[in-house]
């Protein structure tokens, strides 16, 4: 029984001890004799980058959303991307504020609560955002003015942790594009 013991411990410390030999700090070099293809430089002696100037990032580069008054939020429950009845509801009204602004864009942003991972959250805020709108397509809604974004758990509405905040946080929302 002991000797089984030593030998358990002899085989850990060997395999640890075979990780750090793996891990070496220098890459050997190829057959060449060169050390890689790695060219290293100086970044502080660079000249500046040419061709952007301050206006290059402003502007209509970049959409930015904005609240939409007349639009109201719809909240989904756990895990879930389907439309609630209420939720049918509120986007009927929806569809009706867009009937009357024709001209308006609208960015519809799926959220999530903080439970799951990033990958998965981004998913399924995205699922919630196209179902919100397929809904208002079928409502009679051109879908060349919605477009749909994932937030993930990334923007939440409600910064506190428990199933009143998660709840509140699993949504979508409708903005305008400016």
């Amino acid at each position: 029984m002991k000797v089984m013991q030593m030998l358990k411990v002899v085989l850990v410390v060997l395999f640890l001890f075979s990780g750090l030999i793996g891990c070496s700090a220098t890459p050997p070099p190829d057959a060449s004799g060169d050390q890689g293809n790695v060219v290293q430089s100086d970044m502080s002696q660079q000249e500046e980058a040419k061709g952007v100037d301050d206006k290059s990032m402003q502007g209509e580069a970049v959409p930015t959303h904005e609240a939409m008054a007349g639009m109201q939020r719809i909240n989904f429950d756990f895990d879930q991307f389907t439309l609630s009845a209420e939720a049918r509801a509120i986007l009927g009204e929806n569809a009706k504020y867009l009937n009357a602004m024709s001209n308006v864009q609208v960015v519809i942003e799926g959220h999530c609560d903080e439970r799951g991972s990033d990958e998965y959250n981004l998913a399924l805020g995205e699922s919630r955002a196209l179902a919100a709108k397929s809904y208002l397509v079928s409502l009679g809604i051109s879908a060349n003015r919605l477009s749909v974004i994932s937030y993930g758990e990334e923007k939440p509405l409600v910064k506190a942790s428990g199933e009143e905040a998660w709840a509140q946080n699993r949504r979508a929302e409708f903005k305008s594009v400016k």
